[in-house]
């Protein structure tokens, strides 16, 4: 079987302004100080890898994830029914709000149960950073860099906070968090993840750079990235133990977890794996 097809979107690179100066960020993610960094041309994708893409890629290798060996991973407690939840136990210290579902993986996004039937569009999630590389390693393509990442996102618009501009309207145009985090979601809007290709694209084309799913970057996490980094093609190959990604996902708020701004970052450790946690690719 061919490996998975991606609708690439070819972008020149050349200088940007990467990162911010400013102080709604957080310290310790190291958003910045803001410089001029220069990309060599490249192509993204214009979404994040589906179930369906990621589907093409186990049935041709039989891949078994991280999380499908483990026997576990991590759930948004809203997205568990509640006789399931209330039987488990343990939770992330610091994290009520997430739970560890046994045979939770991107087959099955909240468990048993459910399944990725019908929702074969939506973004492949439960993916860890070993799992996304090696669904690179099989259709040809990387990940993308942090300066790859934000140069897309920022869809030619210049030191913007979002990928639409500087203002957040009334309804948000991505998916990010509605109601009161963590308990009390808005009326009609339910926690989860929405097709990979839902709602506008930002000024490249590009669907769901803010919100939606978290997207693993190729660099290893360092709060001092943007001094430690080059300035062409920047890369942090040291490593340290955690992987970037960026974007946010359906579970950000103001209240808790703004990093749908374009310059905000996230990191999680290599292996871990959760329920909006997934990846977009790139070509040279």
């Amino acid at each position: 079987m061919p490996p998975a097809q991606h609708d690439f979107i070819s972008l020149p690179g050349g200088e940007f302004l990467m990162g911010t100066d400013s102080r709604e960020g957080f310290p310790a993610d190291g958003e910045g100080p803001a410089r001029r960094v220069q990309l060599s041309p490249f192509r993204i994708a214009a979404t994040t890898v589906t179930n369906a893409q990621f589907n093409e890629f186990v049935r041709a290798t039989g891949y078994i994830t991280q999380a499908e060996e483990a026997g576990s991973s991590f759930v948004f407690y809203l997205q568990v029914p509640r006789e399931l939840r209330d039987a488990i136990r343990q939770h992330p210290h610091g994290l009520p709000w997430w739970v560890e579902v046994r045979d939770a993986s991107w087959q099955r996004p909240e468990g048993p149960g459910s399944h990725v039937r019908g929702r074969m569009d939506h973004p492949a999630v439960h993916v860890s950073w070993g799992d996304a590389q090696a669904y690179c390693r099989w259709a040809g393509v990387g990940l993308p860099t942090e300066g790859q990442w934000e140069y897309a996102a920022r869809g030619g618009l210049q030191g913007m906070r979002y990928t639409w501009g500087d203002a957040m309207p009334s309804e948000p145009p991505c998916n990010i968090w509605r109601g009161k985090f963590p308990h009390e979601p808005a009326p009609g809007w339910q926690p989860g993840v929405l097709d990979a290709q839902s709602g506008p694209p930002n000024g490249y084309g590009l669907y769901n750079m803010a919100g939606n799913v978290w997207e693993w970057c190729e660099d290893w996490f360092t709060p001092d990235y943007h001094r430690s980094t080059l300035a062409l093609d920047p890369l942090q190959d040291e490593a340290t133990g955690r992987r970037s990604c960026r974007g946010g996902s359906f579970l950000c708020h103001d209240s808790y977890c703004n990093r749908y701004r374009v310059a905000a970052r996230g990191s999680n450790t290599p292996h871990s794996s959760a329920s909006n946690q997934g990846f977009r690719v790139v070509a040279p």
